[in-house]
């Protein structure tokens, strides 16, 4: 390669890793809803404590009673089966989500592979009693309210992603099977 043709593919290089960075820089609409980049160390912490849970059975174990209600709305979708541990009611802590969240099985959006009926982890979700207090924040979210009447609420969809937002209450992609 001559001089000047290494010196031309330099440029180029150049030239393309700028483009690449202002394209990065430019984030899509739906960006909104995800957390500040920060976020992601205190949830990795909250995976780090929670996927161990992956397989139902072990809920248990970690102080979590079984739920069988599936929680969806018409409109927005599903939450699922919410397995709470009492002792973690009033918990912000990342690594003591109150509750964690399963649904029945579903396809996997990322292999497109059926998990059959068992109940898959899919979401966590932290619960704060509402004693007139200002709603709490986590992972730079302000906790819903009256999801759970009394209590202020938010869910991380850790385990399946959601359409609505990582942090939606509703997940429209769960689906509650028909009484």
């Amino acid at each position: 390669m001559s001089p000047r043709s290494l010196q031309g593919a330099v440029k180029a290089a150049a030239a393309m890793a700028t483009a690449a960075a202002f394209a990065l820089t430019a984030a899509p609409a739906h960006a909104a809803s995800y957390p500040d980049p920060a976020a992601w160390t205190q949830l990795s912490k909250t995976t780090q404590a929670t996927s161990k849970y992956g397989y139902e059975g072990f809920a248990a174990a970690g102080g979590y009673a079984r739920t069988d209600t599936c929680v969806a709305d018409p409109a927005s979708g599903g939450m699922g089966y919410h397995y709470v541990n009492p002792a973690n009611i009033g918990s912000v802590d990342p690594q003591k989500p109150a509750a964690l969240v399963y649904a029945d099985g579903f396809t996997n959006a990322y292999t497109g592979t059926s998990s059959g009926d068992a109940r898959k982890l899919v979401a966590v979700e932290w619960v704060v009693k509402d004693a007139g207090q200002a709603a709490p924040t986590l992972f730079g979210q302000t906790f819903q309210k009256d999801q759970l009447p009394g209590y202020f609420t938010l869910h991380a969809w850790l385990y399946k992603p959601n359409s609505a937002g990582l942090f939606a209450a509703w997940n429209p992609e769960v689906v509650c099977p028909a009484v």
